[in-house]
């Protein structure tokens, strides 16, 4: 890999300013809505980005990348589409992990200067229940830009949910044999569906592999088990791993 003056590179684009309160820091705005800060790593080789939308707060992305620097994440890591380091807090945010992926997946900087998009991380506070580990990259690449809203500072956990589900009321169904990737307020919408509709199920799995599925025999039935009562929506967080 050919050595790259990040600095230079960062400062070649318009309207660069350096961080507040952050050294061999800068951020610029390309368009009103969106910041982009990055913070070059101790030895000068590599560097963090953070993008945001909307709503940049100094303080949370400044945490985020002294949390990055400080851990050197995702440092000699960059085969692996995800790298989550639990620890970080910030504010009243309900955030408790920063998350990092690598050149492959961000892209942050390709048709600009590619040779500084292959030094760069971009991280981003994150939910531990967002990612199980054993992603690929074209999971990892769908995930980023079209689930997880990583530049959102204000956003709720997504998170890791695959799921497949049929209908015998609505005629709605999954395509295929196997879970994909969805929301969960498509988990709840599906749930609630079930109610009169015999014969049908919803199947879902979360981050550690566990599965859940749901069939309607006049009552929810989980896993075999009838259920007194509907599920509730703290019960399918919590099922994903993600609580407060």
């Amino acid at each position: 890999m050919v050595a790259v003056d990040i600095a230079r590179a960062v400062t070649d684009y318009q309207g660069v300013d350096e961080f507040p309160g952050l050294p061999k820091a800068w951020r610029w705005s390309p368009i009103p809505v969106f910041v982009f800060s990055l913070a070059v790593d101790a030895e000068g080789s590599r560097a963090y980005q953070v993008n945001t939308r909307d709503n940049f707060d100094e303080g949370l992305v400044r945490a985020v990348l002294e949390f990055s620097r400080e851990h050197r994440i995702g440092e000699g890591r960059e085969s692996e589409p995800f790298t989550v380091l639990p620890g970080f807090t910030y504010g009243s945010y309900g955030f408790d992990s920063v998350a990092a992926v690598p050149p492959a997946v961000h892209r942050y900087h390709i048709g600009r200067n590619e040779a500084l998009n292959d030094v760069v991380t971009a991280v981003f506070p994150a939910y531990r229940c967002e990612f199980s580990g054993t992603e690929t990259l074209d999971e990892a690449e769908y995930r980023f830009r079209h689930m997880l809203r990583p530049a959102t500072m204000s956003r709720p956990p997504v998170p890791y949910l695959r799921m497949r589900y049929e209908n015998t009321k609505t005629a709605g169904d999954s395509i295929g044999p196997d879970r994909g990737f969805t929301t969960h307020d498509v988990l709840l919408r599906e749930l609630d569906l079930l109610d009169g509709a015999p014969g049908s199920f919803v199947e879902f799995e979360n981050l550690h592999g566990e599965v859940w599925k749901v069939e309607w025999d006049g009552s929810w039935v989980v896993n075999g088990v009838r259920q007194e009562a509907p599920l509730s929506e703290d019960w399918i967080m919590a099922s994903l791993g993600c609580t407060s």
